[in-house]
């Protein structure tokens, strides 16, 4: 399996129900799949690490010979998950292509050194899904895990995370959490839509926002049934639906190419602006020192809450006037804001 997705010119899409639940859904659906061109993987869930004991958990070894059949009759590469060194010997057993690491394993550092040292001396393609928390350092740590193993084919899977506010999603995209990842380890990174959205009528418009990111792949859960799928039925669509997803999507080039030369005045006019923004910020945090000089003397408090609730409905409402983004204004002022109460708490610890 070709591993340099980041100089694909389309993205890897790896297709297939959640769970592999038996021998005719398994081969039905791939045979499906594998009538259309932009499939290039098979996944499905052998095991499924489920919440409640009584849910349905997968078939284990007995689908793991229905997935082999349907590589066989298809030409198509598989890929599962795996938790446990069992796992890992089992789907090697059965020539599985390649493995990924689930949401709630990377969580416990622990479970994923045991898959890092099961996989020790095996080159085999590992694909590894953020954990359900928002910790870029765990999910930075769990490639760290394999890499000391001597994994060299490495790829992320971008699936969401857990969110304490309501939202349209299953699991909040953050997106801003895989390409921080990205920037620093420099590896593939598919994104899950099925697990971003928790239901197929999100699918479209969250699949076309992960593209226009440059993301190097889709995973998709396709099922042949998927209403009478036994786990995460509303979250699958049919080969066919597939097909007119793909259809409905647009594909950007993930380099500028021919146009790199009209992006160069734009680009550099950025770049001035960001330096501006920073000589700014650099203004700003001394003044918070200066503010802070004069709270320690006079023995008033650090945060000034009042003042700064107001002060944010203020850069909110100035912010929507020149169009932009709320989530904008408060990311970037509350972070401003944090900083300045960290500078003025080492001042008045001095």
């Amino acid at each position: 399996m070709n591993m340099d997705l980041k100089s694909s010119a389309t993205p890897l899409l790896l297709a297939g129900p959640c769970s592999v639940e038996s021998e005719e859904q398994i081969l039905a659906t791939a045979q499906a799949l594998a009538k259309i061109p932009e499939v290039k993987m098979l996944r499905g869930g052998i095991w499924k690490p489920r919440t409640r004991p009584d849910a349905f958990e997968g078939r284990g070894e007995e689908a793991l010979a229905w997935f082999r059949e349907a590589k066989l009759q298809t030409g198509l590469p598989t890929i599962t998950e795996v938790a446990t060194p069992n796992h890992v010997e089992l789907a090697l057993k059965y020539d599985v292509d390649a493995l990924w690491i689930g949401a709630r394993t990377v969580v416990n550092p622990f479970s994923v050194q045991q898959l890092a040292d099961a996989l020790k001396g095996v080159d085999v393609p590992v694909f590894i899904k953020n954990p359900v928390s928002p910790d870029l350092n765990l999910w930075l740590g769990a490639f760290e895990r394999f890499q000391k193993a001597g994994l060299t084919q490495l790829a992320a899977i971008h699936r969401g995370f857990a969110y304490y506010k309501e939202t349209p999603y299953r699991n909040f995209p953050m997106w801003e959490i895989p390409i921080e990842l990205t920037r620093r380890l420099n590896v593939p990174m598919i994104t899950d839509v099925s697990h971003i959205c928790g239901n197929r009528e999100l699918l479209l418009p969250t699949a076309q926002k992960a593209l226009d990111l440059a993301t190097d792949g889709l995973m998709i859960e396709c099922h042949i049934s998927p209403d009478e799928a036994l786990t995460d039925a509303r979250q699958q669509i049919t080969p066919e639906a597939l097909r007119q997803l793909l259809a409905s999507l647009v594909f950007r080039a993930k380099q500028s190419g021919s146009v790199e030369h009209d992006l160069a005045g734009w680009r550099s006019e950025i770049d001035d602006i960001d330096e501006e923004l920073l000589q700014l910020l650099a203004r700003r945090m001394e003044v918070s020192a200066q503010i802070g000089e004069y709270k320690k003397r006079n023995n008033v408090t650090v945060v000034q809450m009042d003042r700064w609730k107001q002060v944010l409905a203020d850069l909110m409402a100035t912010g929507e006037e020149l169009g932009l983004s709320p989530i904008l204004i408060n990311k970037v002022f509350e972070a401003i804001h944090q900083a300045s109460i960290e500078r003025q708490s080492r001042i008045m610890e001095k």
